[in-house]
């Protein structure tokens, strides 16, 4: 059986045979010159096939030399020297040192596990399979970023892909592995890893809106008058996500249970293409939930079709099993019953893995075989391809998005996220998606479900999601003032985002650059062993202008403050929704209010928000950028027409520090994709006052606001200030004033901390006032943070 073409990958798996160094028993490709692929086999046989990690072995040629020694062969590169025995692959006769000689820890051995001070792990770690029933931390799988600056992957037990599209089995007993020895230039690491597996593939636009989620058997009606009131409250949604009650799931005990279903229940959803429709004229894609499991039974209404196409009697009620490993069978279950129910307007499918980790295949694991084919069959209608399923190893980044399962409602499980999301992008696993306030179990506790929105609003992927019970709806009006209007902010917020997150997605796609990375991604000194570069695993850059630090714990029961502490990069940071400024290279503890959320964005930083008003999806007909001033900057606006072969604009905003200008670019590229003029607002962040070329000019608190007006796509514009004056508001002063006055502790300390405050001539005078007095920990940190700021 042929698989149908838009179900093959193209794959490229032929490495340059001068890249090749062969023995009787092994073969050592080097793809690049910190990349080695070291194989091993007692028969002489070779894996010359994509595998489902690798679909890439066609490097550009390496210049490395090869040594032949008493003790077997040496491979040097600018950056490994490789030695080998020419044996059975063991630690002591497989090795490489990285360049530079063969200092502490610099040495990589074959099957020694790499360990640092107090039995710590060196590998920087990928991500996990799930985060079902987690409660806090799980641990991770490898990635290829380490403290001692090389990792493996182990490719020895996966499948191959077959020309035709298939799968095959692997050589038995071979050794496979992939040695990624690139000290310190983790980002050469990552570029080597994606050119070996493949690209993070663009997500469609509409991905980077509010998902909205949750188990419940709701009808058609409720969940239209659901959406209906999102939108008349303008809380914004993207995406609609059906979990399993939309099909039958009271069956009759012969067929087992209810968990794996394709037909629609008519008691809740009497007309399923109406009810798709009117989701889709609200601007929602729509997911529906499969367990796939139990495959397709007697009493499904796709039952007699697939049967018919597997050659089985539909009167014999035969079950058709669940067998992705048959190529007849996975046919028939996309062309007889996933097919037709996209046909009524499905737009993409979350799979909720239940099928295990076995097949009929030895060593096949079915979610990964799931993702891929489901994958590739999304794309099928055209559009740009989309699923939604666990991660099943390396290479899963190319099936995006991820599903992370379902974790558990405490502070532990919120605290754990930013990390687990971040250290993924060390395995180019960029587009998880979280259940965004916390899935099942645990407490409720208005403040924990808050910080939870604002950690979706700068996540991935942005999916509210709930478990089968009365009281764990997401909906922001079943939550009390101010915890209500601070969600709704942040709904609203990540759709304004959704420029600057669509850019990063293109820039994900095109440079390997995950939307969320760990500091040491950017943070390397020269020294890949100091541990300032590895602390603050929660802090995150979130994509090329900005700098995530979550709130994961309560707030303080005094001062009210949520709290996070974190080592600060070098440069100048300023907090995106207060504009206090924080000068970097430095540990700082951050303080807000359950109205703020720490996000810096770096001295030059661009960030292109929707104007106020526009809250969809599309590419917009007005813009609010945000400029950071103190230093240049430039960002290059991404946008194109969402298809599976885009047509692209790009367009580049800067700001000239020096010379107070900021320019909107002419837009490049199919300039009919984007509107032919749209309204531009400027807000520059650090500016209080200026002449500006501009009427409509006035201060806010965020800054100098300038409504720039109408501007050409095809022409662009500048801005030009003079007499630029630093903004008035609020001072120091007014500040610590306000930390003092929220404080819900004794009035005599906060009267005891202003005097020191109010007598103080400089900010280290007041540190030198209150280092004495005997102040509420929390308290005094969050005055401290202020007088140090920058």
């Amino acid at each position: 059986m042929t698989l149908p073409e838009h179900l093959i990958m193209p794959t490229t798996p032929q490495a340059d045979p001068d890249s090749q160094v062969r023995g009787d028993h092994y073969r050592i490709t080097v793809l690049s010159p910190a990349l080695f692929r070291l194989e091993y086999s007692e028969s002489g046989e070779f894996e010359d096939r994509a595998t489902q990690m690798v679909v890439n072995r066609a490097f550009d040629p390496v210049d490395f030399t090869v040594h032949r020694t008493a003790k077997g062969i040496e491979i040097v590169t600018d950056g490994v020297h490789l030695s080998y025995d020419e044996g059975p692959f063991s630690a002591g006769g497989l090795f490489a040192h990285l360049a530079g000689g063969t200092g502490h820890r610099r040495t990589w051995r074959y099957g020694e596990r790499q360990s640092l001070w107090m039995d710590g792990d060196a590998n920087l770690g990928g991500t996990a399979r799930t985060l079902d029933e987690v409660d806090g931390r799980t641990d991770l799988d490898d990635g290829v970023l380490s403290f001692n600056g090389s990792a493996m992957l182990d490719d020895s037990h996966t499948m191959a892909l077959t020309a035709d599209g298939w799968i095959g089995a692997r050589l038995p007993g071979n050794i496979d592995v992939y040695l990624f020895a690139h000290g310190g230039d983790y980002q050469a690491a990552l570029d080597d890893f994606h050119r070996l597996t493949g690209p993070q593939p663009l997500l469609p636009r509409w991905a980077f809106g509010n998902w909205w989620s949750r188990y419940h058997p709701y009808t058609a009606d409720e969940y239209r008058e659901l959406m209906q009131r999102f939108e008349a409250e303008r809380v914004p949604f993207s995406v609609a996500v059906i979990d399993m009650d939309w099909h039958l799931v009271d069956v009759p005990p012969q067929y087992g249970t209810g968990w794996t279903g394709y037909t629609w229940n008519r008691e809740l959803f009497p007309d399923p293409e109406a009810f798709l429709t009117a989701l889709h004229e609200h601007g929602l894609k729509v997911a529906l939930n499969v367990h796939p499991a139990d495959g397709v039974r007697a009493f499904e209404e796709a039952y007699p079709r697939i049967a018919a196409a597997l050659g089985i009697d539909p009167g014999t009620e035969q079950p058709v099993d669940f067998d992705i490993a048959d190529q007849a069978f996975l046919r028939a279950y996309f062309e007889q019953v996933h097919h037709p129910l996209e046909d009524q307007g499905v737009d993409f499918w979350w799979l909720d893995w239940q099928q295990g980790t076995h097949t009929s295949v030895a060593g096949l694991d079915p979610l990964w075989l799931l993702n891929h084919f489901h994958f590739l069959d999304s794309a099928r209608r055209g559009q740009r391809p989309i699923t939604f399923s666990r991660y099943a190893g390396p290479g899963s980044h190319r099936y995006p998005v991820g599903f992370s399962g379902d974790t558990v409602n405490t502070w532990a499980s919120l605290d754990f996220q930013p990390e687990f999301t971040a250290t993924a992008s060390n395995i180019g696993f960029g587009w998880w998606s979280h259940d965004i306030g916390g899935h099942m179990f645990g407490h409720r506790d208005h403040e924990l479900v808050t910080r939870w929105f604002q950690f979706g609003t700068f996540a991935p992927i942005n999916r509210l999601h709930s478990t089968l019970s009365a009281f764990q709806g997401k909906e922001p009006w079943n939550f009390p003032e101010p915890y209500a209007s601070v969600m709704v902010d942040f709904l609203r917020l990540r759709h304004r985002l959704v420029p600057y997150l669509y850019t990063m997605n293109e820039r994900a796609n095109r440079e390997a650059k995950a939307l969320c990375r760990p500091l040491y991604h950017e943070n390397q000194s020269g020294d890949i062993f100091l541990p300032k570069n590895f602390g603050s695993r929660n802090t995150y850059f979130f994509g090329t202008e900005l700098l995530v630090l979550p709130i994961t714990s309560p707030a303080d029961a005094e001062t009210g403050l949520g709290a996070v502490s974190s080592w600060l990069p070098e440069g100048r940071w300023t907090d995106f929704f207060t504009n206090v400024t924080y000068a970097g290279e430095r540990m700082v503890q951050l303080h807000r209010p359950i109205g703020q959320y720490p996000v810096l964005a770096r001295a030059g930083a661009i960030v292109p928000l929707t104007g106020p008003d526009e809250l969809g999806v599309g590419n917009p007909a007005s813009f609010e950028v945000h400029v950071f001033t103190g230093a240049d900057g430039e960002f290059t606006l991404y946008e194109d027409d969402d298809a599976a072969v885009p047509r692209v604009v790009r367009t580049r905003l800067a700001w000239n520090d020096d010379e107070g200008e900021f320019t909107i670019g002419a837009a490049e590229g199919e300039l009919d994709v984007v509107p032919s003029a749209r309204e531009w607002t400027v807000v520059l962040h650090g500016i209080g006052a200026a002449n500006v070329d501009r009427d409509d000019v006035h201060a806010t608190d965020q800054g100098l606001r300038i409504e720039v007006g109408v501007v050409l796509s095809g022409t662009g514009a500048v801005v030009r200030l003079t007499d630029v004056e630093a903004p008035a508001h609020p001072t120091l002063r007014e500040r610590l004033f306000e930390v003092l006055r929220s404080v819900q502790g004794d009035y005599m300390t906060k009267d005891r901390a202003w005097q020191a405050i109010d007598q103080a001539g400089e900010p280290v005078d007041a540190l030198r006032q209150l280092d004495g007095l005997d102040l509420p920990d929390a308290l005094r940190a969050a005055l401290y943070e202020l007088l140090l700021a920058s």
